[in-house]
Order: structure tokens, then C-alpha cells, then sequence
């Protein structure tokens, strides 16, 4: 048996799985999960992930679930190019301080963009919050600009002249926003000649297609959502609009 990952293209951390292994060349089984569509669409990814998430790998008889990790296990068992997760203790622990930064900042922020636009109002029926989305767009300025000052600086990428797992994962949920009409590289030249840079690095063809939903977000409004997948997020998406 080999690899096999599971993935909606509509999550962050599996686009940056998906770029990572096409762009590696790393043999894998895509197996599609459509999250919104209910458990029918799962394709079998509760006895790979017993809570049922995604991202998701199976490498035969062994599975193991959060981005993170994922990435980590494809780098060490593929050997990957270094720059990716260098072997120089410093840069690696550069990466490792970006990630750690990454989920209460950037992460914390940017995919509230698309619950609030795209998602509450799917999901509950009620109109925009712009209050709300004002909010979180001031909260993710802030992270923007330390993400530019602190990490970004004056290099090429997060932490020197070639990409890393720092930067692809940054990438992939900076575009959430300018999936919904959020287009957060306006006006941040240094932000948006990263952009470009990390496009080049993975290959432009590869990075549009892992975001052409993201980037066809509206389309979403079209698919027929599990009841009991409503049922149980509305209540939570509600609290939201409070």
C-alpha cells in the first residue's frame, strides 16, 4: 500500500500538504474529502483520523494527522530538498519559531475572513456582520505587520534566500482572505513580492490550482451541505455574530 492523503482543497493546512508533495514529486493517493458534503464524502477518513479532521495520511499501516507533523514525516521520510526544513540548527529553529508564531497569529486571524463572509451566512441564513469583519480585518493588520517586520524583514523569504515550510504555510493562509474578496497584498508591496516569490519557488501552474477553490469560493454557495453538518455548526456560528 502507499501513500495516501486526505484533503479538501478548501482547507489551508491541506493546501500546503498538496503543494508540498507535488512540488517534491512525492508519489501519493489524493484521496478527496469534501468536508461540507457530510460524512458520505469522508472517503474513509475516520479510520485514518479518529476525529475525523483533515489533513490525514496513511503510509501503509501507519496514519498520522495536524499539518505540521505531516509535513515533518514527508520531508524526513522523501529527504527533501534542505531548504525546505534546513539541517542547520539555527534555520530550523527558525522554521520552528514561525510555526509556533503561526497558529496564534496569522492563523488565529486570517480564515475568519471566510467564515464571516462566506460561511455564517451559509451556514445560518443571516446577513454579514461587517462589524465583525472589520474586527477581525484590524486584528489580522496587526499580525501582518509583525509577520513583515519580525520574520519577512528584508529577505527573500522567512528565513533567507530560499523557501521553506515557514513560508508555505504562511502562504497558503494568506490567501483565505483574498479568497473572499479580502485582498490583504494591496498595499504591502514587501508582502506581495513574497507572494510572487513563493508562487515562483512552488511553480505558479501548481500554486492556482491548489487555490482554485479558495479563489472560487462562491461556487460554495451551491453545494447541497450535510443537515446534520448544519444542525450542529449553526448554534457555533451564531455565537460568532454576537
Amino acid at each position: 500500500m502507499g501513500l495516501e492523503l486526505y484533503l479538501d482543497l478548501l482547507s489551508q493546512p491541506c493546501r500546503s500538504i498538496y503543494i508540498f508533495a507535488r512540488s517534491n514529486n512525492i508519489p501519493f493517493e489524493f484521496k478527496h474529502v469534501e468536508l461540507f458534503k457530510g460524512p458520505s464524502n469522508s472517503q474513509g477518513t475516520g479510520k485514518v483520523n479518529l476525529l475525523k479532521k483533515v489533513p490525514a495520511l496513511k503510509d501503509g499501516d501507519f496514519t498520522l494527522a495536524e499539518c505540521t507533523a505531516i509535513l515533518l514525516y514527508l520531508s524526513r521520510k522523501y529527504n527533501t530538498p534542505d531548504h525546505w526544513y534546513p539541517s542547520d540548527i539555527q534555520k530550523r529553529a527558525q522554521v520552528d519559531e514561525y510555526l509556533s508564531w503561526h497558529h496564534a497569529n496569522i492563523r488565529a486571524n486570517a480564515p475568519k475572513t471566510m467564515w464571516i463572509k462566506v460561511l455564517i451566512p451559509l451556514f445560518t441564513g443571516q446577513p454579514l456582520p461587517s462589524e465583525k469583519l472589520q474586527e477581525v480585518m484590524e486584528g489580522l493588520s496587526t499580525s501582518l505587520k509583525q509577520f513583515e517586520e519580525r520574520f519577512l524583514q528584508d529577505k527573500a523569504f522567512i528565513i533567507g534566500s530560499e523557501i521553506s515550510l515557514a513560508d508555505l504555510v504562511a502562504i497558503v493562509e494568506l490567501m483565505q482572505p483574498v479568497g473572499v474578496g479580502c485582498d490583504i497584498f494591496e498595499d504591502r508591496p514587501r508582502l506581495m513580492e513574497w507572494r510572487r516569490r513563493v508562487e515562483d519557488a512552488v511553480g505558479k501552474e501548481l500554486f492556482f490550482q491548489a487555490h482554485e477553490m479558495i479563489l472560487n469560493i462562491k461556487e460554495l454557495s451551491n453545494i447541497q451541505i450535510d443537515p446534520q453538518l448544519k444542525e450542529q455548526l449553526a448554534p457555533v456560528l451564531m455565537k460568532m455574530l454576537k
